[in-house]
């Protein structure tokens, strides 16, 4: 207190001004008083006293509570408070009630709020914050990014709709913000919309009012839903927090228990080392006699090892002999590849020469059958031939069903592979009208896209005939106007030269010259507006031609519309072409891919094995879950238990304070007297 008072004295003296009496008298109740309240309202406070305050308070870290309520500030005034209560760090309660706080004084304590870290509770009642719009958003602003604001007080503060939708922004920002109070302004049903949606989103705010607002019953009814869902989640959180502050001192004195049981077996692990220790030295005596030993066998070893190395080199020259055979191994299994491959050819010639051979047969069979009507006669002389010949053609029968058999083999194998490969096909035929379907999709919505443009651009035409229309109109009516006020200025100059031709006779003559003249000069005017008549239909028939040429650009718009539709139609019929093309191209890459199925067949294998083992894994790991939830379970049991048995330890510890109290002779004085 007393550091805040001789600051507020030293900066004023530094500044060369008087301090004010109000200030310094407040500081002095407070400091008599102990408290952390400086309460200066109802003092009207200059701009040089608020500044000279706002420089202690930078500084300060006394007070909590500052009340600056009727205290008739500038705007110059706030703005170098709470440019000073910006980077304070002890002030936790600010009320600004009734000082008229405009533009300037929301831009500032929106920059309050978005840096400031410890102010828990803002009273800003009857004041003008809501009246521009710009500026109470930089205070919605700064509430949003707010995160340590619990209260909010803004009653008559001329908050309309748009303040309404800028505070429900800010609100589905903020997360700390439990209490705001918004009575008496001007939200309406527009704002009560957009606060409601954004309670939605928010789920700190507990008590909401807004009375005097003219706002729908249900649209606060709504409001008051959300805020006691709000209030249920608070409560809900509060006793888990409890809870979790109970568990957690059970668990601090778990682990006390358990620290001390390890402090006991740190004490008996330091008894182990130090029997250790002398069994140590006892083995250390033993360890010289051994390393003796070791020194003797050394030399042994030093001998085996030249022994080693002999044989290590004997070692290498095997090595070397076997990698001589290896490479000769090498050759060798090259030279029987290559003969390999000479005889699979000579395999093909022989079958090849084995498929000539059938067929110059099969010839030599035909020609045989026709011999054979010609020369029955000759049967019999020829009969130990024809032995000889069916013999042989036995033989060739043989070998002709043995081929037959191979070849259906070899069929049934092409005829499966040929099958395979039509499904392949197939699949690629779909995929390729799968992506022409979507080609066509875009070059759809790229059309409609246009025509859309082209219908916009139509309105808007359209809108240009209204307005021109709408312009012709009112010149009409203008031109009928000045007609009606042209034929009452005729009537009232009839008028007059009938009152004058009664009452003057002899004047007749000259008035007659003025009102021709006058006459004369209307005949110009009506002349004049006969002229801008004519130029107003001129312009009417320019603008009906206009009217005409617009029209006529739509029918060259719909021209264009059935050209791009003819275009359209040219690329499907170009996209087509492209899609045989690419369906040979994949029939090419489907060749490609029989050797890629392999390899995937391969790797589907691996997959197989490694989903066995990543199964196995899961299993001990769900085993272990399952026992891990028994643990926790049976944990959950004893303490459940440990409370149940304290519960009753409270119980008898009560019922014995009670029995001992109503037997000990101060309850016996105490109970006559009840």
């Amino acid at each position: 207190m007393e550091n805040f008072r001789w600051t507020y004295l030293q900066l004023c003296k530094e500044g060369g001004m008087e301090p004010q009496e109000s200030v310094v008298a407040q500081l002095q109740e407070s400091r008599a008083a102990h408290s952390s309240r400086l309460d200066l309202s109802g003092h009207s406070l200059s701009t040089d006293t608020c500044t000279v305050l706002a420089r202690a308070f930078q500084k300060d870290t006394v007070f909590t509570e500052v009340s600056l309520s009727d205290c008739m500030l500038t705007e110059e005034g706030t703005k170098m408070l709470l440019a000073g209560l910006v980077h304070n760090t002890s002030v936790k309660y600010l009320d600004l009630k009734g000082n008229n706080l405009r533009a300037t004084g929301a831009e500032v304590l929106g920059k309050l709020l978005g840096y400031n870290k410890t102010l828990r509770r803002l009273v800003l009642e009857w004041n003008a914050l809501g009246v521009w719009e710009e500026s109470f958003s930089l205070f919605c602003d700064g509430l949003a990014n707010n995160n340590s604001l619990t209260q909010l007080d803004l009653r008559n503060n001329q908050i309309n709709h748009h303040g309404a939708s800028e505070l429900a922004l800010a609100l589905g920002h903020n997360s700390t913000l439990e209490e705001l109070d918004l009575r008496w302004n001007n939200i309406g049903l527009l704002g009560g919309r957009s606060l409601l949606e954004a309670l939605q989103k928010n789920k700190s705010i507990v008590q909401l009012e807004l009375a005097g607002n003219n706002i729908p019953s249900d649209i606060l009814k709504a409001l008051e839903h959300s805020t006691g869902h709000n209030t249920e989640r608070v409560f809900t959180l509060r006793e888990s927090r409890n809870k979790t502050h109970v568990l957690s001192r059970e668990i601090q004195t778990l682990k006390e228990e358990k620290g001390q049981q390890f402090l006991s077996l740190m004490e008996t692990i330091d008894r182990q080392r130090e029997e250790m220790g002398r069994s140590t030295k006892s083995t250390s005596a033993q360890i010289g006699h051994l390393q003796q030993a070791l020194t003797e066998r050394k030399s042994a070893i030093n001998s085996l090892t030249a022994k080693l190395q002999m044989t290590e080199a004997a070692l290498a020259l095997s090595e070397q002999k076997t990698q001589s055979m290896g490479e000769v191994l090498s050759r060798m299994k090259a030279e029987k590849e290559e003969q390999k491959e000479q005889q699979s050819r000579l395999r093909k010639k022989q079958e090849e020469e084995n498929s000539l051979r059938e067929g110059k047969l099969h010839r030599e069979i035909q020609n045989l059958m026709e011999t054979n009507g010609q020369l029955r006669s000759k049967v019999e002389e020829l009969e130990c031939r024809c032995k000889s010949q069916q013999q042989q053609i036995f033989e060739l029968k043989q070998e002709l069903t043995n081929s037959t058999t191979e070849l259906k083999m070899r069929l049934t194998k092409a005829e499966d592979r040929l099958e395979s490969e039509k499904r392949r096909s197939k699949q690629a035929l779909e995929d390729m009208e799968g992506l022409h379907h979507k080609e066509v999709e875009h070059i759809s919505r790229h059309l409609e896209e246009s025509e859309k443009a082209l219908q916009e651009r139509v309105f808007k035409l359209e809108a240009q005939r209204v307005q021109l229309e709408e312009e012709l109109s009112k010149t009409k009516a203008a031109i009928v106007t000045e007609r009606t006020q042209a034929e009452e200025e005729l009537g009232k100059v009839r008028t007059q030269m009938r009152l004058e031709e009664q009452e003057h006779a002899s004047s007749l003559e000259e008035k007659l010259r003025s009102l021709r003249s006058s006459m004369q000069e209307v005949q110009l005017h009506c002349s004049q507006q006969k002229q801008t008549i004519s130029e107003l239909q001129a312009k009417n028939s320019h603008q009906s031609i206009e009217v005409d040429g617009l029209r006529r650009r739509i029918e060259e718009l719909q021209q264009d519309l059935s050209g791009k539709d003819q275009e359209k139609v040219a690329e499907v019929s170009r996209a087509r072409v492209e899609l045989l093309e690419q369906i040979g191209h994949l029939e090419a890459e489907r060749t490609a891919q029989e050797g890629l199925k392999a390899k995937i067949s391969a790797l589907e294998r691996e997959m197989k094995v490694l989903t066995n083992n990543h199964r196995e894994v899961l299993l001990d790991k769900e085993s272990e879950k399952s026992s891990m939830l028994e643990k926790l379970r049976l944990k959950e049991v004893e303490i459940q238990r440990m409370k149940e048995d304290e519960a009753q330890r409270a119980s008898y510890l009560q019922s014995a304070i009670l029995s001992y109290v109503q037997g000990s002779p101060l309850g016996q004085y105490s109970s006559p007297k009840k």
